[in-house]
């Protein structure tokens, strides 16, 4: 390698070379939210300055796989301010683009779109945290590349076998291969390089002339037997690797002897893990190349904050510390006391100068009690540091080394079935499925599931939020299970069954490709039903909204229907929660506040629900034997139908405890046609006029029903006259003089029992006139 004076001329590429920037980490933190931005600004910012051909990203752009806005919008703003400009783009591109961006809906690179004015474009591979997930198997890169601010390259399209095409890159007489592989699961990838799946093309002239350059982002550390990718399994044609993944920085080139090409590991630009990887100090690399010769110049990051690290062993202070003082507690944390005020001497020192760096360092003491001792009270000493660094509350972290027992024939070394991984060391999801089984005991233990596949299943679950995995997993191997049951023809026996379904789990899990494939398809089922769901609700959201005002309007024009008075309620509707007098069905389903037409929707969508769940939950013995017996299906729908009703009914019960048994009885013969007994029971609106008697019917004649209705009107008004009488009477009582103002209104014979007598006649009789006058038009 020679010197980079001497390689800076139109013959040389300049390029940053950056992995693992993982924006958005921490972002709802107070003190570290932006410095994953602010690092991304100087890195971009560096690459402005140094004027290089283009940036090259190893993956981990994007710390979820589904960033929040901010962090989207944070990351287009960046690099719109300093990727987009007028300088013009000094290398050109021979290779067939639709080749290297044909799974985008733009194949060529962002620089030769007449559309966008790009001075420095940035090529990326995907990580582990931002991997194409989903039915459509996008990722965050994907919506950078359809914006032009992005070149995601090196995606593999088929998981049987992986074709890694270069983009051919040329700068007057310097030629560079560039090759990417976006992240793989491990333990797939090294299948692959064993069973010799993975091929790396070359150019069909000069292969000689061309410097080969790949971008990787996997395990390069071992992880466990197959759970890295070793250096020896890339092709000994390339030059150079630059190594994602990994967050220790190693960014000077190291040889590997057998494959004599050079590996350079920039590693992350953030800590995201108080690990000894991570208390390296940062950098970003200028690579430079022209012709076959390279050279990497090492640029540190000023932006990134500080972290510093130390281990502290109890037992190897044995003048200081004695397990048996009772105040060894208080001298331990008066030692740890002065580690930390040394370690942020230590930051003070180092920041000076250096405004650009935080103020409040990242302090980890880690602490091995081993010997006897006690750990204090973390969070208590930590409030003495929290205005001082910015992890106050895992400043300390205590572990303790195991004493290993002497080995005898009937001692089981639990230490080799579950390892503890050390501090800093990835631990996958898999691994703790396939540990957990693995040293359970016997009941516990997997029956009809492998390992591997609900590892798989569990890892979807967990970081890519795919709700459905696990279930549509064991979904796709139940029903593989039960057809291979069906092919045997064996009798309905739980002993042979078990037998078979023990033999046939055992020939899968042989049979790693058919494992493989089984979960791949089971996740494609799991995304294919998220999006579908998806759809239909917002599908079906929309036609909510243009079927309201039509189901109100015939509501309103049917005088028969006493569903359209329950349902309606008697408040304004609330958004989509609806109404206050919405019954249970139109409000405990999936589309609330719809008024009439909730009711049947919602019952319909949850009798298909119910109903799959239902047949979810059958065993494998049940349902071998439903299909060895071969009943009728009306009885099996049946049956199911009895249990949908029972969950409807069951929904918010108690919502109406007072409602009365009456209120059921008229409600199932008078809408019967409409709704039944539990939704009157629990929706029905008292304030409706059509809701009087006992019975839908008069039964007592028609004269009978003639004195009922003198008989009410009568009541009203001499309750309110004689209310009337009473007040007057007491009002003339306390007058102080005759000419009070209700007086002249007083009728005249108060207090005499005659005088009561006429009092009530005179009320009564006004009764009559007033219901005569009243009811006279009726």
């Amino acid at each position: 390698m020679s010197t980079a004076d001497a390689l800076d001329d139109e013959n040389t590429f300049k390029i940053l070379v950056a992995t693992d920037i993982h924006l958005g980490f921490m972002e709802k933190d107070a003190v570290r939210g932006n410095d994953t931005f602010v690092t991304l600004d100087e890195i971009l910012r560096l690459a402005q300055g140094n004027e290089v051909d283009f940036i090259l990203l190893g993956g981990d752009l994007f710390h979820e796989n589904k960033p929040s806005r901010k962090t989207l919008h944070t990351c287009l703003e960046l690099l719109r301010k300093y990727c987009m400009g007028d300088r013009p783009v000094q290398f050109e591109i021979l290779s067939d683009q639709s080749v290297n961006f044909g799974f985008s809906k733009f194949p060529w690179v962002n620089y030769q779109d007449g559309n966008l004015n790009i001075s420095i474009p940035v090529f990326s591979i995907h990580g582990n945290h931002d991997d194409p997930t989903g039915a459509d198997a996008l990722c965050a890169l994907d919506i950078l590349s359809c914006a032009g601010f992005v070149n995601h390259f090196g995606r593999s399209m088929s998981v049987e076998k992986i074709d890694i095409s270069p983009v051919l890159l040329q700068k007057g007489s310097t030629k560079i291969a560039l090759y990417g592989l976006g992240s793989i699961p491990d333990e797939r990838l090294y299948r692959m390089f064993v069973n010799k799946k993975v091929t790396m093309l070359r150019p069909k002239e000069d292969e000689n002339s061309w410097f080969n350059l790949f971008v990787i982002h996997q395990n390069r550390s071992k992880h466990g037997s197959t759970n890295f990718i070793p250096e020896q399994f890339l092709d000994d044609f390339i030059d150079l690797v630059i190594w994602g993944h990994e967050h220790e920085c190693k960014i000077a080139p190291t040889k590997n002897e057998q494959q004599l090409f050079y590996i350079s590991q920039p590693g992350s630009s953030v800590v995201t893990s108080l690990s000894p990887g991570e208390a390296v100090k940062k950098h970003v690399g200028l690579l430079r190349i022209k012709g076959r010769k390279m050279n990497m110049q090492k640029i540190p990051l000023h932006t990134v904050r500080q972290f510093f690290m130390e281990d502290i062993v109890l037992a190897n202070h044995p003048d200081i510390f004695n397990p048996d003082n009772p105040k060894v507690t208080q001298a331990i944390q008066s030692f740890c006391l002065e580690k930390i005020e040394e370690m942020l001497e230590n930051a003070e020192r180092e920041r000076l100068g250096n405004s650009r760096q935080p103020e409040k360092p990242l302090v980890r003491l880690r602490v091995d009690y081993s010997g006897g001792f006690e750990p204090f009270s973390v969070l208590r000493f930590s409030q003495k540091f929290v205005d001082r660094v910015a992890n106050p509350k895992d400043i300390i972290h205590f572990f303790r080394h195991r004493e290993q027992k002497e080995k005898t024939g009937e001692e089981i070394n639990f230490g080799k079935l579950i390892t503890k991984p050390s501090e800093g060391t990835t631990l996958r999801v898999e691994d703790l499925v396939k540990q957990y089984f693995q040293t359970a005991e016997k009941n516990v233990q997997l029956s009809l599931l492998t390992e591997r596949g609900m590892g798989e299943a569990v890892q979807e679950f967990v970081d890519k939020e795919e709700k459905d995995a696990i279930e549509e997993l064991v979904k796709y191997q139940l029903e593989k299970t039960q057809r291979f049951l069906k092919e045997r023809h064996i009798d309905a026996l739980e002993d042979k069954i078990d037998e078979e379904v023990r033999r046939f789990r055992e020939s899968r899990q042989k049979n790693t490709n058919e494992e493989d494939d089984e979960v791949r398809e089971a996740m494609t089922r799991a995304r294919a039903l998220r999006s579908q769901t998806e759809e239909s609700a917002s599908a079906f959201s929309a036609d909510d909204l243009m079927s309201i005002d039509l189901a109100e309007q015939m509501a309103n024009d049917s005088d028969d229907s006493i569903s359209a008075a329950t349902n309606k309620g008697r408040g304004r509707g609330r958004g989509r929660r609806g109404g206050r007098g919405q019954n249970s069905a139109s409000r405990g389903g999936s589309q609330r506040g719809r008024a009439d037409t909730g009711l049947e929707t919602s019952t319909r969508s949850r009798n298909s629900k119910t109903a799959v769940s239902a047949s979810r939950n059958m065993s494998i013995i049940d349902a071998f034997k439903s299909t060895r017996q071969q009943p009728s299906r009306n009885v099996t729908t049946k049956n199911y139908s009895e249990v949908i009703e029972v969950d409807e009914s069951d929904e918010e019960e108690d919502i109406f405890p007072t409602t009365s048994k009456t209120d059921q009885r008229w409600s199932s013969t008078s809408s019967s046609k409409i709704m039944s007994q539990s939704q009157v029971s629990k929706g029905v609106d008292f304030e409706s006029s059509e809701v009087r008697f006992v019975n839908s019917t008069w039964i007592f004649g028609k004269g009978m029903c003639h004195v009922s209705r003198f008989a009410q009107y009568c009541s009203l008004h001499v309750s309110a006259l004689t209310l009337t009488a009473i007040a007057v009477d007491r009002h003339q009582v306390r007058a102080p003089t005759p000419n009070a103002l209700l007086f002249p209104v007083l009728l005249p014979f108060p207090g005499s029992c005659r005088g009561s007598e006429d009092s009530v006649l005179t009320q009564f009789s006004m009764s009559v006139f007033l219901f005569l006058l009243i009811n006279m038009n009726t």
